[in-house]
């Protein structure tokens, strides 16, 4: 290239400015003003840690908590909800977490989300950034989600799972691990219900779904008899994995299907039954019909 060349080159483009409202400059230096703000609040008032561990053993021992504290998922295990995780989060204080939708992109199929949890109180941020294609798996395949309203409760769900694992990240081990195990007490002792009154509630609850007591029994392995404890628990984990929308009531309890060899199988074994032949009655078709039509 000559030194015309290079006098004669155009400079790149520039990006174009992009201009700023007087409302979005005040809605930055709000959000600017509040994070302050916050953090000034949590070193002024920091937590009573006395009152939040027994805050949190009385929460955990009531089964309205300790019935959604776990989940169960084929294909990504089991463990703490999110619905534990919350409760611990107001009960610790002084932190901070949310789902934040970065960007929706509908032509290409995908939206970014952040999910975050902030100890104010410590200045300890755990955050996850991620992209989220808009598709469910459902009976093993990817379906492609159009609807809006399907689009964003896809985006809250999977959100959810990230917030979760930043709110664990956050909260200190000790807190989460006897959180764990009273829920997991509390859901064997059912406070204080008789197992039997608990077994049938179960029932009850699962039939409200069109699950059988022989479709539990397959599943748990005994019959209602001879259930324990554990199994409500276990089964109870499965029932609000369900309604929570994590798993298919149909992949965890499939229903049953007739095959073929059974209906064969029925066809063989039925016998034939001799009628009485009524002489009188004409046939469906006669020979004069025939003729005639």
């Amino acid at each position: 290239m000559t030194h015309t060349d290079v006098e004669r080159a155009a400079p790149p483009p520039r990006a174009p400015a992009v201009a700023v409202t007087q409302t979005t400059a005040i809605e930055q230096s709000r959000a600017a003003a509040e994070v302050e703000a916050a953090v000034i609040i949590a070193q002024k008032m920091p937590r009573d840690m006395a009152r939040a561990q027994h805050e949190m053993r009385d929460a955990c021992g009531r089964l309205a908590l300790a019935s959604k504290a776990f989940y169960a998922v084929p294909n990504r295990g089991s463990g703490k909800s999110v619905h534990l995780a919350r409760a611990l989060a107001r009960i610790w204080g002084n932190l901070d977490y949310g789902v934040r939708e970065l960007r929706r992109d509908d032509a290409a199929g995908l939206s970014e989300i952040q999910a975050f949890a902030w100890d104010q109180q410590t200045n300890v941020r755990s955050t996850r950034t991620f992209q989220v294609p808009h598709e469910r798996m459902a009976g093993g395949k990817r379906k492609k989600l159009t609807d809006l309203g399907d689009v964003y409760l896809n985006n809250q769900n999977i959100g959810a799972r990230a917030v979760r694992e930043c709110l664990f990240s956050v909260l200190p081990e000790w807190l989460t691990d006897e959180a764990e195990q009273l829920c997991r007490a509390t859901l064997q002792n059912g406070e204080g219900v008789p197992l039997p009154e608990r077994i049938q509630t179960m029932i009850d609850s699962f039939r409200g779904i069109d699950v059988t007591v022989e479709q539990l029994e397959q599943r748990i392995g005994r019959k209602r008899g001879q259930w324990t404890a554990d199994d409500v628990v276990q089964a109870g984990i499965t029932y609000m994995s369900i309604q929570r929308g994590e798993v298919v009531k149909d992949d965890e309890f499939p229903p049953h299907r007739v095959t073929a060899d059974e209906i064969t199988g029925r066809k063989s074994d039925a016998q034939p039954v001799d009628r009485p032949v009524d002489e009188s009655a004409a046939p469906p078709f006669s020979k004069d019909t025939e003729e005639t039509t």
